[in-house]
């Protein structure tokens, strides 16, 4: 008789995906955590109980001023310190690997848009050293530093852009390209040292949606030796289907495209369903055309409980346990090694 409490009964996989899954180590490089997001209290236990090592926290925001995110900030270390007996503030490689070992969830920072820096590329330095490992350019739309993917035109970076590029590649800080204008992420790959990301993005090639990047952005983050999240937002995932087959579809297509070294978890998992659908519905600038559904119910998301099942699927395919590990998180480390200073 199996053992209901056991990881291979609670995720509903079979008993080898458990214990890949266990034994892995798992990483999600976004999850949106804005100020008086819904339902805050009960997301991050979700994360360990579906078996995620590591997640990274979206505590800066374009639509967000430079006091409301540094108040943010701080409020979401705080939090962090008063349960260090579940969570690992994250400032290194070495963190999270310590955090797997200690049976704890391992937290780390990032910007999504580089709006809150105010013009200054000076802070860069500063919020490296608050512990922010990642920044976007732009969030969907134009800002000092580029143009963003719903943009209506498709320009570069500007100099400020550029200058900020060098600061990050100074400190430390992974360049992430995500929500950037396609000209934008092309110049930006070619004018970064060393490893670019895309956080949570999906290709194009299975969804045509303006948030999804082409095969030759693809092609050129793996040059770079960067890495591709996979996304869990229907919108960006082919037929609105959040199932682990389609999830594993996506990551099957940049594995086929790249490599597996350079594809992994982005979930950008929405916990607050009901605020994301009227924030979108407030904003049609940042959110337009028919890319959005105006129905509550067309938003679907991969939620952490599903990650188990991918590692199934991958199983089932006949990936390696070593392409599979570095899909959960191993790849995300190995840039992480390369560019955390």
């Amino acid at each position: 008789m199996s053992d209901k409490n056991s990881p291979a009964v609670r995720w509903g996989v079979s008993e080898e995906a458990a214990r890949l899954h266990a034994e892995a180590l798992v990483c999600d490089t976004t999850l949106p955590w804005g100020p008086g997001y819904e339902n805050q209290d009960t997301a991050l236990p979700r994360y360990p109980a579906s078996g995620v090592d590591f997640v990274s926290l979206t505590v800066g925001h374009d639509a967000w001023n430079l006091p409301t995110t540094i108040h943010h900030l701080a409020d979401v270390k705080a939090r962090l310190e008063a349960e260090r007996d579940k969570y690992v503030f994250v400032r290194s490689v070495d963190d999270i690997l310590r955090a797997k070992a200690e049976g704890k969830l391992a937290v780390g920072f990032h910007f999504q848009g580089s709006e809150a820096l105010e013009g200054d590329k000076n802070l860069i330095g500063l919020l490296y050293e608050l512990g922010i490992r990642h920044l976007l350019l732009a969030y969907n739309q134009k800002n000092r530093a580029a143009d963003g993917c719903h943009e209506r035109t498709d320009a570069g970076l500007s100099r400020y852009g550029l200058a900020l590029i060098k600061e990050m590649n100074r400190v430390g800080m992974i360049l992430d390209l995500t929500h950037t204008g396609y000209q934008s992420t092309m110049e930006a790959m070619e004018f970064a040292e060393g490893p670019v990301m895309f956080s949570h993005s999906n290709p194009y090639a299975l969804k045509e949606h303006p948030r999804n990047i082409r095969d030759d952005q693809i092609k050129a983050c793996a040059r770079k030796d960067g890495f591709i999240g996979i996304n869990g937002i229907g919108f960006f995932l082919k037929d609105n289907d959040v199932s682990a087959e389609n999830f594993a579809n996506h990551i099957d297509y940049v594995a086929q495209l790249v490599g597996p070294e350079h594809v992994g978890l982005g979930l950008d998992f929405v916990y607050y369903e009901d605020q994301m659908f009227r924030k979108a519905q407030a904003n049609p600038e940042r959110y337009p055309g028919e890319g959005y559904s105006k129905d509550a119910s067309g938003w679907r998301y991969v939620s952490p409980e599903r990650l188990p099942q991918v590692t199934e699927v991958l199983l089932k395919r006949g990936y390696p346990e070593s392409e599979i590990r570095g899909i959960l998180g191993g790849n995300f480390l190995r840039l992480a090694g390369q560019v955390w200073k």
